[in-house]
């Protein structure tokens, strides 16, 4: 019996690992350390420093661990960021965005898997833009809120005296969603412009969600955009008038019929009205048409200044659609105007009633010139594959 009873020991002896091995259960080798050892790893990006773009998203992360928190408040101020914790506790992200030229300190408190509790702290300064840039809208959206824009309308982000130099990547951060789909493009009219049409005439009833992103954008030479904007416009029902200068007259189509037709009188010989589609961009019950606004001022014998009734802007270089008493007697026979299109009492205050905002004049047989592109919105006097071309995205 004592002799089982010993070698039993000597069995059990050989399997408390005395050979310097480790059995399960046992205690690590030295060098040697488990998960729940490893102390929890925290991480942040950005990294740190200057010059972060306030746009970019902080985001924290915990290895072997999870977060319990983080703080990210504005040193200034003393306001602090908001953000999201992941439901496993691996990251933190900022759901707001930064401020320019600012420093934020960041705060993250961490438990590893061995149970200890950690404090990481960091720091970033944002960049401090020269200038910013709006993305001024044309036309205002508060401008046609109740009455929608015509067919014609393009869409013009304009930023002022700011002269874009990364046009790509600006363009890239404005967008145009519309409601039926309709194929469209920008087009750079110069560095401050850049315009927005379909391939042809919105349709009817269309719906446009227009969005400016760029927050955070870098337009060059020290410039960033200065904050986000999203509009909605209404495209109301088709009036389109075509006025031909060999007939003298003006037909009035409102989706696809015609539904009325005036004499009219367009420009001289000296002054003639420009070819091609025309969008009207403002009416005026009561205007007064004076060529100084464009450069023509006394002496010059081509110099006037007149009061007119019902006039609607269709360029801007002086021409309108208007009443004209004095050319009554000339419209439906000759062209004596300064570029305008005159009507008579009755027939100007039935345009004026019925055609607006982004609605289109197409003339013909003028003996003018075509509209430039960049004569307010000159856009549909280029092709669509010339319109294409002016994108910055090529």
């Amino acid at each position: 019996m004592a002799g089982i009873l010993a070698g039993a020991l000597l069995v059990s002896a050989c399997s408390s690992g005395e050979d310097g091995g480790s059995s399960a259960g046992g205690t690590p080798a030295p060098g040697s350390a488990s998960a729940s050892e490893t102390p929890v790893a925290v991480t942040f990006e950005p990294a740190g420093g200057t010059g972060v773009n306030p746009a970019t998203p902080i985001v924290v992360k915990a290895a072997n661990g999870k977060l319990l928190d983080v703080t990210v408040t504005n040193s200034a101020k003393g306001k602090t960021v908001a953000g999201k914790l992941a439901d496993d506790g691996s990251s933190w992200t900022s759901s707001e965005p930064l401020g320019y030229g600012a420093t934020y300190k960041i705060v993250a408190h961490a438990q590893g898997a061995n149970g200890k509790p950690i404090e990481q702290d960091n720091q970033i300064s944002t960049i401090a833009p020269k200038k910013q840039a709006n993305a001024n809208l044309i036309p205002a959206p508060s401008a046609v809120a109740s009455t929608g824009v015509g067919v014609g309308q393009p869409i013009v982000f304009s930023f002022g005296k700011i002269a874009v130099k990364n046009k790509a990547a600006v363009e890239e951060a404005l967008t145009v969603e519309s409601t039926p789909k309709q194929e469209g493009s920008w087009y750079w009219i110069d560095d401050s412009n850049v315009h927005y049409r379909p391939k042809e005439y919105w349709k009817a009833g269309t719906t446009l969600k227009v969005s400016a992103k760029i927050y955070g954008v870098d337009f060059g030479g020290g410039v960033f955009g200065a904050e986000d904007r999203t509009e909605t416009y209404k495209v109301h029902d088709s009036w389109i008038a075509k006025a031909d200068g060999n007939t003298e007259q003006m037909q009035i189509f409102h989706n696809g019929a015609m539904v009325k037709s005036m004499p009219i009188s367009m420009g001289k010989d000296a002054t003639p009205t420009h070819l091609g589609a025309h969008v009207i961009s403002d009416k005026q019950a009561n205007y007064t048409m004076d060529s100084c606004t464009y450069g023509v001022c006394p002496p010059d014998p081509k110099a006037y200044r007149s009061n007119e009734k019902w006039s609607e802007r269709i360029s801007n270089d002086g021409e309108f659609v208007h009443e004209n008493p004095n050319s009554v007697g000339q419209q439906g026979s000759s062209n004596v105007s300064h570029g305008c299109i005159n009507l008579n009492g009755a027939n100007a205050q039935w345009f004026f009633q019925n055609m607006g905002l982004g609605d289109v004049v197409e003339v013909t047989n003028s003996g003018g010139p075509q509209l430039p592109v960049w004569d307010l919105y000159g856009d549909w006097s280029k092709s669509w594959a010339d319109w294409q071309a002016g994108s910055a995205l090529k």
